[in-house]
């Protein structure tokens, strides 16, 4: 494949460093120091000097060849108007953006971003792995279906704990697809019973996710 990486700092790097042993890799980088640093890592032919988000260092890039478009600056708005002009203008298949503000991450899935990464989120959800918290995790976004795969533990108190799935008031277009009772995971039929401590994988629209986790987190009145 042929990546174009925009930014060329950390992330930027360590991504096209690991992807060259592999793939075609151009990172296109406006500052000269980080230009300079990254060809002499890894080689001319992987640096270009220039605004990532300009249309003319783009088609200086070989951008309508480009697979795979990657932006990883600092920035959402540069990052945004990467990917727009790259999937936009040269057709390239498949844009990926990093995202700094969460809450940015809903706009670029809306304006036709193909994947996103918040790394505030990732920390997140591995933090709220490990703290005894009974809200959703979201674990995977499913592209263009504005549907998502969440993960939600059962607090003991919940109304649902000794319910069957079958009973389970769930918002409309959400759907649990796995139990996990005690580490044993289990696909669920309208039979099964629902434990306190169990962790349900749902997929569910990115809108319902708040009435998801109250319809299996609410405590019984």
């Amino acid at each position: 494949m042929f990546i174009i990486v925009a930014g060329g700092g950390k992330v930027g790097y360590h991504l096209a460093r690991a992807l060259i042993a592999d793939h075609e890799v151009l990172v296109i980088e406006i500052d000269p120091g980080r230009v300079d640093f990254i060809a002499e890592d890894l080689g001319t032919d992987v640096i270009m000097q220039g605004d990532a988000c300009d249309a003319a260092t783009m088609e200086r890039a070989g951008m309508e060849r480009a697979d795979l478009v990657v932006a990883a600056t600092g920035e959402d708005d540069d990052n945004l108007t990467f990917c727009q002009i790259a999937k936009a203008r040269f057709n390239v298949p498949r844009a990926v953006a990093r995202i700094n503000n969460p809450q940015n991450e809903s706009l670029f899935r809306q304006l036709g971003i193909d994947s996103t990464v918040s790394a505030t989120n990732l920390i997140l959800g591995h933090i709220e792995q490990e703290l005894p918290w009974q809200g959703v995790i979201p674990v995977l976004t499913l592209t263009g279906l504005d549907l998502e795969i969440v993960e939600v533990r059962v607090p003991r108190e919940a109304r649902t704990v000794g319910q069957q799935v079958k009973n389970l008031l769930l918002p409309q277009n959400s759907l649990i697809c796995l139990i996990i009772t005690e580490g044993t995971p289990r696909l669920p039929t309208g039979d099964s019973i629902i434990h306190a401590d169990d962790i349900l994988l749902a997929v569910t629209r990115i809108e319902n996710e708040e009435a998801l986790r109250t319809a299996l987190t609410a405590p019984a009145i």
